[in-house]
């Protein structure tokens, strides 16, 4: 029996800019605080544009790791869905966008919002630093956001008997429609006509610091580091610790911390963590947009084929080897190759174990 993945989230075009290093002053007090400086000249070093946005970037890996997994084995076949706002169908960035996929691409777009008042997509630029490894994003977004009654015609269009639904949380104030509502409708086979057992993942970006009521519903969450510090949480399993008193009975809790590597809390209490680098493993960081997309597509694997014969810290190691693979490469070209060859591994990692009850 088929699986649907769907992801629900914004999809940019990333201008990446890579900056040497930034003058002092900048260091010191930051971006946002040099309005004085804004005449100053930076000069990049190179300069990358591509697609972005979390829930594609997590896509884009999934889709190589479930070609080398359905691949190589029978059973239920997952088909990923991307559910964004786009504009215009024959928009020349549109049709940039979806080719960015591969032309033999396994995610379907039929479900996608196109503006056709727009032509222009959602973008992001980035300036990286190759001194530290940075970055400084700014994003503009002139489509309409996804409303509710769109959502749900995305969502019963699918006439799924099983799905996942993974959603990015950015303005929970603002957001189109209500989590709550949603996975209450979900579970109820109200609203999209799925599985009462279906699986609801979040993922709160920093911006949605008061997205608690969406992860208070959520099957599974993932914190970023970024999310964690905007709530003065200084570990990952501090952030988790204290999510989990506010988490739905039964969730799984995960939180990424850069190159500490990432922290996961189980139903029964227990916390792992996971290392992204192993003991005398030395690595050249290359290149950081998108590792915790990449994380978020290594755990997504995990339980959609390996939920059974993988435990959390299984889980939580591939999902962070991964990661750690993604950021010493430009881009997530053939991170599916490279993974199989952690799968035999990702047991047997060295990761610290914490019970908590």
């Amino acid at each position: 029996m088929a699986i649907d993945l769907v992801c629900v989230g914004a999809c940019y075009l990333d201008t990446i800019l890579r900056q040497v290093s930034f003058p002092k002053r900048w260091k010191k007090h930051g971006l946002a605080k040099m309005a004085a400086d804004e005449d100053s000249k930076l000069r990049a070093s190179n300069l990358q544009v591509r697609r972005g946005g979390n829930c594609p970037n997590t896509l884009e890996v999934l889709q190589q790791l479930l070609r080398q997994e359905q691949g190589a084995r029978l059973g239920g076949r997952v088909i990923p869905h991307l559910v964004t706002c786009l504009p215009s169908r024959n928009a020349p960035a549109t049709v940039r966008i979806i080719e960015s996929f591969g032309v033999d691409t396994s995610i379907d777009f039929s479900q996608c919002i196109f503006r056709d008042e727009n032509e222009e997509p959602a973008s992001s630029y980035i300036i990286r630093s190759s001194a530290t490894g940075s970055r400084t994003l700014v994003n503009y977004n002139n489509l309409a956001e996804m409303s509710f009654d769109e959502f749900v015609a995305a969502a019963e269009s699918l006439g799924s008997e099983d799905a996942w639904f993974h959603f990015e949380v950015r303005k929970p104030i603002d957001q189109p429609f209500s989590m709550k509502g949603f996975s209450k409708a979900q579970r109820s086979k109200a609203c999209t006509g799925s599985n009462p057992g279906d699986d609801v993942a979040v993922h709160p970006m920093a911006e949605a610091v008061k997205a608690q009521d969406e992860m208070a519903e959520a099957d599974v969450v993932f914190f970023s580091r970024s999310w964690a510090e905007s709530k003065l949480y200084t570990s990952a399993e501090q952030c988790l610790h204290a999510q989990s008193a506010k988490a739905r009975r039964g969730s799984r809790l995960f939180c990424t911390w850069g190159s500490q590597g990432a922290a996961c809390s189980s139903p029964d209490g227990a916390t792992v963590s996971c290392l992204a680098t192993q003991p005398g493993q030395m690595i050249r960081v290359i290149d950081t947009v998108g590792a915790g997309d990449t994380f978020i597509a290594g755990i997504l694997f995990g339980f959609l084929h390996h939920d059974y014969d993988w435990d959390s810290m299984a889980k939580l190691s591939f999902a962070v080897q991964l990661a750690t693979c993604k950021v010493q490469q430009e881009g997530f070209n053939d991170l599916g190759f490279k993974a199989p060859r952690r799968l035999a591994v990702a047991s047997s990692s060295t990761s610290r174990l914490e019970v908590d009850k």
